[in-house]
């Protein structure tokens, strides 16, 4: 969508936008589907192209620094195209558009119904969750997966943030809290620590997940000491993370 969104974005009056996929069956078991969006827009520079996919990187100067943006659609593009395993090309000239292609690998299911079956088990749909992560570009990300899932989220960018979005709720509406680890201000521990001693009916009893880019036990038994129930390694996928969280839909 973002990509898309791009296209109309950065297009020319009048201009033309074409959209077309191709498919192909590597084995019996793998398919291969490659997405193409071609603009007549305003094209990209040269040197702006070796930078596209940086966070907070935009172009200055010429039509597209006119419509402004936080620099991070792009990036968290290719970081979810490659979660799924597939890749993001594009060909770009200055003032005669831009063409994406994204290949992306599916598995043939050999048993629909039991995949639809399986699939109507995990799901997010309606959650509400607290998601406190400093890191702009992994809220983003995080925030995107989620959302998409059917959750509702409510943001803090560190620990003193999450404790009182926490106590401003009301009791039961958080079902979940993501709480990263490492974070200025107050760290997900203690955030976890002060949560879990609050003088309230769900202090106790609400789910708290840790996220963090250790994956040593002695780290995953400090989270579970400060009171956290389960652990998350980043860089977060999608099916892991939207496994886990189901679990806990009806807590």
């Amino acid at each position: 969508m973002n990509i898309i969104s791009n296209a109309v974005k950065y297009n020319k009056e009048k201009g033309e936008i074409l959209l077309s996929y191709y498919e192909t069956q590597v084995d019996d078991r793998h398919i291969l589907f490659e997405f193409h969006c071609k603009d007549t827009g305003v094209g990209m520079s040269k040197e702006f192209q070796n930078h596209i996919f940086e966070p907070f990187t935009q172009e200055t100067g010429g039509a597209r620094s006119v419509y402004g943006g936080t620099g991070l659609g792009m990036p968290i593009t290719k970081k979810l195209i490659e979660k799924m395993g597939g890749t993001i090309k594009f060909e770009s000239e200055k003032n005669v558009g831009t063409t994406f292609m994204v290949q992306l690998p599916f598995l043939i299911s050999a048993d629909m119904k039991q995949a639809e079956s399986q699939e109507d088990d995990v799901s997010i749909e309606g959650m509400k969750i607290l998601l406190a992560e400093d890191n702009e570009l992994n809220m983003e990300i995080a925030e995107f997966l989620l959302t998409n899932a059917g959750a509702e989220i409510i943001k803090a960018s560190n620990g003193k943030e999450a404790v009182e979005a926490f106590a401003k709720s009301g009791v039961g509406e958080i079902n979940v809290i993501l709480m990263d680890i490492m974070m200025p201000v107050m760290d997900g521990l203690e955030a976890t620590s002060e949560i879990r001693t609050m003088n309230r009916s769900d202090a106790s009893a609400v789910v708290i997940i840790a996220m963090t880019a250790n994956a040593f036990t002695e780290d995953k038994t400090k989270a579970l000491k400060s009171g956290m129930d389960d652990y998350l390694t980043k860089p977060l996928e999608s099916e892991k993370l939207i496994r886990a969280l189901s679990r806990y839909k009806h807590n």
